[in-house]
């Protein structure tokens, strides 16, 4: 028996009945081999990791832009934390860790650089709008792989595609990251907010009902969620619950999101973006070639920018715009 059929045999046993088990899968786009050693969502997962765009989110804003610090998240921490948070759950409910991590460390691959603030310019800008898990399943089906995509599961897939509040994810796995991407960028805001000295702690009646550190805040909301979800179709937390991390959420969009500290490069990210967008849609032939079989193969041009500045990190961006409209310094010695 091969390792990958051992280990289908195990989830079969050991995962409740609403799990989604690897074996059953919906399938690949493009039909491939099975690997005799892993599950195609281990499979899904490893390529996730290994992709371009994974790594380029260590380069990309969490939440405050260009910050100075060793120890500010930026999309790849955080994508690490969801993935921690979403396993745990996902593992305490005997559901696909696998599918879970796949779909947590997918999840944000098509973020702007300069976090929401380039989202925002780019959806401004693109007639169709910009939305970053439309662009995150784009990344993945498209862009990798010089435009052949990574050929992903159906599975991991819809999570990647709905894992904002406002989409419902197809699996259970899927709810799972959810709920853990709301965990995670909640509390590690706080935490990044507090170092930057935005804010110097959350009020009192939250530290009341999560305790006073990050960790003691993550772990009773894991708690609550496990407890709450354990043997049914759906993942949730307790009525309290759910009402003290909306009010945290609430504090941090009126004391941190829309902050004057948070907010206060935003015109010149917008500016960055806007004069890049208008600049490459006259001037495709500059883009990487990658980008440029895209549009060869018939993709709309102002669709393929897009593509290309989502891509970018903060600083290839930054170097970029300086490139193309500041003026370089000379020496006449």
């Amino acid at each position: 028996m091969l390792l990958r059929e051992r280990q289908e045999e195990i989830e079969d046993m050991i995962l409740v009945p609403f799990a989604a088990k690897s074996a059953n899968t919906k399938g690949r786009a493009r039909r491939e081999e099975k690997c005799d050693i892993r599950t195609d969502f281990q499979r899904d997962r490893d390529r996730i990791i290994h992709c371009k765009a994974f790594r380029r989110m260590k380069h990309k804003t969490q939440v405050f832009i260009s910050p100075e610090g060793d120890h500010y998240r930026t999309r790849l921490t955080h994508t690490l934390e969801v993935a921690q948070i979403a396993r745990t759950i996902a593992r305490a409910l005997s559901l696909n860790e696998d599918l879970t991590e796949a779909i947590a460390l997918g999840h944000d691959l098509g973020h702007t650089p300069f976090g929401h603030a380039g989202e925002e310019t780019l959806n401004d800008l693109h007639r169709d709008g910009f939305e970053h898990n439309k662009q995150s399943l784009r990344v993945v089906d498209m862009i990798e792989k010089d435009g052949h995509g990574l050929n992903l599961t159906w599975e991991v897939r819809d999570g990647i595609l709905n894992h904002r509040t406002s989409c419902k994810p197809s699996t259970m796995e899927g709810l799972v990251v959810r709920l853990s991407d709301k965990i995670a960028y909640t509390n590690h805001d706080i935490d990044d907010a507090i170092r930057a000295g935005v804010i110097s702690d959350i009020p009192q009646e939250f530290k009341e009902v999560l305790g006073d550190t990050s960790s003691s805040r993550i772990n009773a909301m894991i708690r609550d969620t496990i407890a709450n979800s354990e043997g049914i179709p759906d993942i949730k937390m307790s009525d309290s619950m759910k009402a003290t991390l909306g009010g945290l959420r609430k504090f941090m969009f009126d004391t941190v999101y829309l902050s004057e500290h948070a907010l206060r490069e935003k015109d010149k990210v917008k500016t960055i973006i806007w004069h890049l967008y208008h600049y490459y849609l006259e001037n495709t032939d500059q883009m990487d070639e990658e980008f440029i079989h895209l549009i060869k193969n018939g993709e709309h041009k102002d669709t393929v920018v897009c593509d290309y500045i989502a891509c970018m990190t903060d600083r290839f961006c930054i170097a970029t715009f300086n490139k193309l409209f500041v003026p370089s310094s000379w020496n006449v010695y």
